[in-house]
């Protein structure tokens, strides 16, 4: 039996992406942001609205990042969700994280975090803020050889239904290949 439940954001797992830009004046602004994906092969989309303070900087700066945000931060993370960079300019500093410049685009990428896609900003439309990825840095504790161990990242996922963050390690399949069973 189904049951009918009060709510429209049912997608789970959302992932939790730390979009990092710089203010104005130079300093280090980042958001929480649940509500963002690939939008193409090498596009991210960021469903953002305009009175986001990371969105009026991505607008000046014509540059983001965005990182993956993991289970050693999950607290910085949500700190970055739940205080607005329009209320609290300083909450960078506050959160205790580093951040270096990237050397692809005009933005901070975050040291902490284990994965950052750094953005070239296309366009602002009804979908949010579009992004073309130009280089995706990744802390060498998380690789093995040459690839990312998603095991290692601890990557945290949000989840709508009881607003909860869950660590995503466990892998449980292949990708194009366990599906050729049923053929």
């Amino acid at each position: 039996m189904r049951k009918n439940i009060k709510i429209t954001e049912g997608i789970f797992p959302m992932p939790v992406l730390m979009i990092a830009t710089y203010n104005s004046d130079g300093s280090i602004d980042v958001m929480n942001a649940a509500w963002g994906t690939m939008f193409e092969r090498n596009q991210v989309v960021l469903n953002l609205s305009e009175n986001h303070k990371t969105v009026q900087n991505i607008k000046e700066r014509k540059a983001f990042t965005v990182s993956i945000a993991d289970s050693n931060h999950v607290t910085e993370a949500d700190y970055f969700g739940v205080v607005s960079g329009n209320n609290t300019p300083d909450k960078f500093e506050r959160s205790g994280l580093t951040a270096s410049k990237s050397e692809y685009v005009d933005a901070p990428i975050i040291n902490e975090f284990p994965i950052c896609m750094e953005c070239e900003f296309l366009k602002f439309n009804d979908c949010g803020v579009i992004g073309k990825v130009l280089n995706v840095s990744v802390d060498e504790k998380v690789m093995n050889g040459e690839n990312v161990d998603i095991t290692k990242v601890s990557a945290i996922a949000f989840d709508p239904y009881t607003h909860g963050y869950y660590e995503v390690t466990k892998r449980v399949g292949e990708a194009f290949k366990d599906g050729l069973k049923l053929k």
